[in-house]
């Protein structure tokens, strides 16, 4: 499938998906900005961003934003990654201008009110607090430092209540200078549009937008020794995170990694959870996934058990994947998990919003796009070799380890920072 596709005179990348069956359209507005790009006490500020543009802008208030997506029946709101921000809204065909105005408003005319900066810290904070009281969100957090180290992309997205603390009207008003620019930015639409409105629309709300010329931020991570760090906090389970090197975002390894992972937890006919929750009932929640950023990724594992049988619940993290590492996938295993990469691709075809973000996000990272069949035809090509293959080399190379809970630091996780293994 073609996308529609222009870059206004500014910098300014439009891509769009044309969907003529549906009546409804999603749209978003990218922005190269989040915690990878932080510097110092800045850490946390695209995520306020984020909640302070919804606050009001200069010709509306934050009532009337709510008022009149709802008075639509559309859907608005927006989310702030290690890498991007975005801004979206979901509505009937009939009501695109009405949201891409919306968006266009919140981005390049929030008042920033300090009143209203004051007591968003109060909000943020709070949720700040929620993430700490959310074990396996800590464990997680944790294992990203363990993992990566001081480096940007282990940076916590929400920041810390030190640094939120000292946010100023200045400060941010400084960061939305520098990071929000036409061509660091992507509006995203898939669904039913008329594609010359759509561009009209966005030449008027955007065209006097005006672009910096500077270059994009590098960013760079290094590779350092795994670590482990462990938490000791007074709750009923223990959180058990382990992380293994993997792929970045646009790799050739990233559909093998997937199907893999489905093999070795990513399902509920995985490895994984088939021995640790269905044969030996020892957690009510384990699962891997593969997490992927731009020059980087790590595989995740996490696991929930009682401290009586973390130990235990490690050692069986590490047999089977000590298991799938040396001997494999199966051919059967291989055949259903193809299977199930593909359907899940194809079904997610089926929302106009897992398409906008798919086109959206791909194009303000990678700055290119990939249709449905080719990602289906890569799908298609992979083979077993290759699968277990990657799975050697994946999960035998060193791995960090998080652990929250009641004696963390008592969990038995013989480490050989050598070579990885346990």
């Amino acid at each position: 499938m073609a996308f529609d596709l222009i870059t206004l005179d500014n910098g300014l990348r439009i891509i769009g998906e044309f969907i003529p069956h549906y009546r409804s359209v999603s749209v978003g507005l990218w922005v190269e900005s989040g915690s990878q790009y932080e510097i110092g006490r800045e850490n946390g500020i695209s995520h306020f961003i984020e909640h302070m543009v919804f606050k009001g802008t200069d010709k509306r208030s934050a009532r009337d934003i709510a008022e009149e997506m709802d008075a639509v029946g559309g859907q608005l709101n927006a989310f702030t990654s290690k890498e991007c921000t975005c801004f979206y809204a979901k509505v009937v065909d009939e009501h695109l201008p009405l949201a891409m105005d919306v968006i266009s408003d919140l981005v390049r005319h929030p008042k920033l009110d300090e009143t209203d900066i004051e007591k968003e810290k109060g909000v943020v904070i709070e949720e700040i607090y929620m993430a700490e009281d959310t074990p396996e969100d800590l464990a997680f957090e944790m294992l990203m430092l363990a993992h990566f180290g001081d480096q940007s992309v282990a940076r916590p997205i929400l920041g810390t209540e030190e640094y939120v603390n000292g946010f100023t009207r200045e400060m941010v008003a400084d960061y939305m200078a520098r990071m929000y620019r036409p061509e660091r930015c992507v509006l995203a639409l898939a669904g039913n549009y008329k594609w010359n409105e759509v561009v009209e629309q966005a030449k008027a709300l955007y065209g006097d937008w005006k672009m910096t010329g500077e270059k994009r931020p590098e960013i760079h991570t290094a590779e350092i020794a795994p670590g482990m760090l462990t938490r000791n906090k007074d709750i009923e389970q223990t959180h058990i995170c382990i992380g293994f090197p993997s792929s970045c975002i646009g790799s050739k390894d990233v559909y093998p990694l997937a199907l893999m992972n489905s093999v070795y937890g990513g399902a509920m006919s995985s490895r994984l959870f088939q021995t640790i929750r269905e044969e030996k009932g020892m957690a009510y929640t384990v699962y891997s996934y593969p997490n992927a950023y731009t020059d980087t990724g790590m595989l995740a594992v996490y696991a929930g058990t009682s401290p009586e049988h973390a130990d235990e619940v490690v050692r069986l993290i590490f047999e089977e994947t000590k298991k799938l590492a040396e001997e494999g996938l199966t051919e059967k295993e291989f055949k259903q998990a193809r299977e199930q990469l593909l359907a899940s691709f194809i079904l997610g075809l089926e929302s106009t919003s897992s398409r906008m973000n798919s086109i959206g996000r791909r194009l303000l990272l990678l700055n290119d796009t990939q249709s449905d069949d080719d990602v289906v035809e890569k799908i298609k090509r992979i083979t077993l070799e290759d699968v277990n293959a990657l799975a050697k080399k994946v999960l035998s190379a060193p791995f960090s380890c998080a652990i929250v809970g009641n004696k963390a630091d008592s969990v038995m996780v013989e480490r050989d920072f050598e070579n990885g293994q346990a």
